[in-house]
């Protein structure tokens, strides 16, 4: 009976290891698939470039919306080129004048401030994704119900971020982003992925809230077409 018992344990422990190990290999394949796809998409989307709409609002009223003209120099490094407005804003004069100008300075720092933190996590660098899986810092989920797998990143870029990938077996879906600013404001922010005509995927819609300061960003890339060689 001890001899039948000692073969079922041993059999449970393999079983265990075996599973232990299917999920380890599942885990080790997603997080490469995921890799490939930011490596892929960054990789397309250097012979493009397109306009990018960053508008910021402070208590729900938007304050500030800026375009650029966006593409990736030689180099390899994201360019951007403001886009100039269509008319020029009136200046008020005086002690007012002079109010509203540091107003609006303070606005337009915060402003760069937020979108420089959003650059900084779009896209995903596979290099960190492979940092993050050697410190074991990367986890991933089982299938929710629409077939969703999230793979979570922790101490990707600071430490104590957090970064959430969510992706359709092969197809990458949104990203959701814990950080802070340099002042350790706590901020939350989120990247949509959407595909050109040629399959590239892209980050179509971003968005970041810093609750602390009431302000909220939001960028919309759009007009992508192919640069000339």
């Amino acid at each position: 009976m001890s001899f039948k018992v000692g073969m079922l344990c041993a059999a449970l422990v393999g079983s265990l290891a075996c599973a232990a190990a299917a999920q380890e290999a599942s885990t080790t394949d997603r997080v490469e698939m995921v890799k490939e796809s930011f490596a892929s998409s960054k990789k397309a989307l250097r012979s493009y470039q397109w306009i990018q709409t960053v508008g910021l609002s402070i208590g729900g009223e938007e304050k500030v919306k800026q375009q650029y003209t966006c593409y990736y120099g030689a180099e390899g490094s994201l360019q951007k080129v403001p886009v100039a407005a269509d008319a020029k804003e009136e200046k008020k004069r005086g002690l007012r004048g002079k109010v509203v100008e540091s107003k609006k300075a303070e606005v337009q720092a915060s402003l760069k401030s937020a979108v420089a933190l959003l650059d900084q996590y779009t896209p995903i660098e596979p290099a960190r994704i492979e940092a993050a899986k050697t410190a074991g810092t990367v986890s991933v989920s089982v299938p929710d119900k629409a077939g969703l797998v999230r793979v979570t990143i922790k101490n990707y870029l600071k430490p104590g971020d957090e970064v959430e990938i969510a992706v359709d077996g092969a197809v990458l879906k949104g990203v959701k982003i814990a950080s802070m600013l340099e002042d350790k404001s706590p901020v939350t922010a989120s990247v949509t992925y959407a595909s050109l005509p040629d399959g590239t995927r892209y980050p179509d819609a971003q968005a970041l809230d810093l609750k602390s300061q009431n302000l909220s960003v939001n960028v919309k890339n759009s007009g992508y077409k192919k640069q000339a060689p």
